[in-house]
């Protein structure tokens, strides 16, 4: 499923409808019209002609993005020959470019299809070889999710960044564009040419449980110049940004994933709230728009989730933002999607809602057929299909992969993993970290006074290909920087025992670093965190995803924020915490107060510095 092992934020807190606008008041909306987007290359003749000469199988198949499980194009293992069998009826990536004719393939880390950066090349080439020697055989447009932070496909030792809310607390165009520009060139560099990213939904609900710290944070316009500025980085790097998930996913308390969200946001609160960061993309040129399952009652009163809204796709993102470049599906194979109707339908009426291409259906068969046989049954006309085609034919014109569609294991190492490219990304992550809590000025922390580290805490699964786990990763920075620190992980719901270990382990220590996941007012981590305060022991708290841990900590001296547990993010905050940087992070999301919801504890902003 797309972008699937994003988690819950853990809080419960509901900003109320004061306290969202309180957060962006003066972050007026954008122009409220973009100019209308030229997806066409200079000579637009290639598409047309391949168009006239495509069968009508072979243009339906252009419409898909699939997964597909293994790590070589024709020679995957048997674990993964099983899998493509059972759920897509081939058995290689080669086959199912044969049978189906896919206009596109999306990689993900579970299918394996992303193990290290040579195997990733060598896997896009057999990819757009198995499709070109086809009869009037096409390049395929390869796609990730390479969000950075908490969700990337392709990790180590490829370069990896903070991630979104990380960028917008750092708020430099400059550092978001850095990031676009290098990790475009090393997707291009391994044969990815469309990335799903940046992520444009403006985060104004705590409670979020898919977005969160994947936003670049709740002012509109701050999300709207960082998105631009992304988008300009990766498509200058020649690699097709998406701009995510229109009409925008951050004020939602449902995870499309598992359930069907709803926006309750008016039409002029959309306009102000979450359409300015798409608005923003449009007019940067965004070679691809990506929909979400979710219903916006304001915007289209069927009850249809946006993703098969004609009202919202072709009436607003279209006809009214003058959107024409490639609109993509989020994957169909999520329950927001498939609530109101089949497997067999979802296609058919995305398509005469207005997208391009669609990702991932659970049915591959099924889903190929039903648009087969739509058209033939006069539902969808084969014109509304080359349009479709076309725009898709377009961005592949664009993006070089008529002209060379193959990479070099040469291209890999020059590009992938440089020294200079891992350098900027630690040099953004060091502009990121912010400081909340500084009481009597235990920050930064002496290694004179405070030898001794125990660094204690959650240790969530590493996203990304880091290494983790976190507190490892900490543990080992801080040892660098010139402390003797120990790691004692108390994972993320911890017990009475482990909570009474760490308090033991923390009396040998001469200060503590507790690393802190979602905080919620009865949790054990929140526990964990005041025992340890009680020990006398100075205590210093990094919130490794949202930020909004600081409210349930009343009690600890010291507290930064992070924004992701990635090894970039934590080494940063690390530096931070010994003084080797200073913390120059502001807050890119209010954070509530724990007992106040309606009142902000730290504004838009918000960041001390030492």
């Amino acid at each position: 499923m797309h972008d699937t092992g994003t988690g819950s934020t853990g809080s419960t807190a509901q900003p109320s409808r004061r306290t969202v606008l309180a957060a962006t008041a003066g972050a007026a909306a954008l122009a409220t019209a973009g100019p209308a987007y030229a997806a066409g290359a200079p000579d637009d003749k290639r598409p047309h002609d391949l168009v006239s000469r495509m069968t009508l199988e072979e243009k339906v198949g252009q419409l898909f993005v699939m997964r597909v499980y293994g790590h070589s194009a024709t020679a995957p293992d048997q674990a993964d020959i099983d899998a493509n069998l059972k759920e897509i009826g081939v058995r290689t990536a080669a086959e199912l470019v044969a049978k189906y004719r896919v206009g596109g393939i999306i990689y993900f880390a579970w299918a394996h299809n992303t193990r290290e950066p040579h195997q990733i090349a060598d896997l896009s080439n057999g990819i757009q070889r198995a499709s070109l020697e086809l009869p009037r055989g096409l390049p395929v447009l390869i796609s990730t999710d390479q969000e950075h932070g908490i969700v990337a496909r392709v990790g180590r030792p490829a370069t990896l960044f903070p991630g979104a809310m990380a960028v917008g607390a750092g708020g430099s165009r400059s550092d978001a564009r850095d990031l676009g520009r290098i990790a475009g060139r090393e997707l291009r560099a391994m044969g990815i040419r469309q990335d799903y990213s940046p992520v444009a939904d403006v985060n104004v609900n705590p409670a979020n449980p898919v977005i969160g710290v994947r936003s670049f944070g709740a002012d509109p316009r701050a999300v709207a110049a960082l998105v631009a500025a992304e988008v300009a980085g990766y498509q200058g790097s020649g690699v097709a940004a998406t701009a995510k998930h229109f009409p925008g996913h951050g004020d939602t308390n449902v995870d499309s994933h598992t359930g069907f969200p709803t926006i309750t946001h008016s039409r002029e609160l959309w306009e102000k709230l979450d359409a300015p960061p798409f608005r923003a993309a449009i007019a940067a040129g965004i070679d691809s728009i990506m929909t979400a399952h979710l219903m916006v009652p304001a915007l289209d009163g069927s009850g249809d989730p946006a993703t098969l809204s004609r009202p919202i796709l072709t009436g607003i993102l279209r006809e009214r933002l003058g959107y024409d470049g490639v609109v993509v599906t989020d994957s169909l194979g999520m329950e927001g999607v498939r609530t109101k109707y089949g497997d067999d339908r979802v296609p058919v009426l995305a398509l005469k809602a207005g997208v391009d291409q669609l990702l991932n259906p659970p049915d591959l068969d099924l889903a190929w057929h039903a648009v087969l046989d739509a058209v033939r049954s006069g539902e969808l006309t084969e014109a509304r299909l080359d349009e479709s085609v076309l725009r898709i034919l377009r961005l592949k014109t664009k993006l070089g992969l008529f002209r060379a569609p193959y990479v070099s294991q040469g291209g890999v190492d020059r590009a992938v993993g440089t020294r200079a490219h891992l350098a900027a990304a630690d040099r953004v992550a060091e502009r990121t970290t912010t400081l909340l809590v500084n009481e009597g000025r235990l920050l930064p922390l002496s290694r004179r006074r405070y030898p001794r580290v125990l660094v204690v805490g959650a240790d969530p699964a590493s996203p990304s290909g880091t290494t983790g786990p976190p507190t490892g990763v900490l543990a080992a920075a801080l040892t660098g920087l010139g402390f003797t620190a120990t790691a004692l992980s108390t994972g993320t719901a911890p017990s009475a025992a482990t909570i009474a270990r760490a308090v033991a382990a923390a009396r040998d220590a001469d200060a503590v670093v507790a690393a802190t996941y979602n905080v919620t007012a009865g949790s054990g981590q929140k526990t964990l965190v005041e025992q340890l305060v009680a020990t006398g022991r100075p205590v210093v708290a990094v919130a490794i995803r949202n930020p909004y841990d600081v409210a349930q900590l009343p009690s600890v001296p010291a507290c930064l924020a992070a924004y992701s547990w990635t090894d970039v993010e934590l080494r940063a905050a690390a530096r931070v915490i010994a003084g080797r940087v200073e913390p120059r992070g502001t807050l890119p999301v209010p954070v509530q107060r724990a007992d106040d919801p309606e009142q902000v504890l730290y504004p838009i902003g918000y960041g001390l510095s030492y």
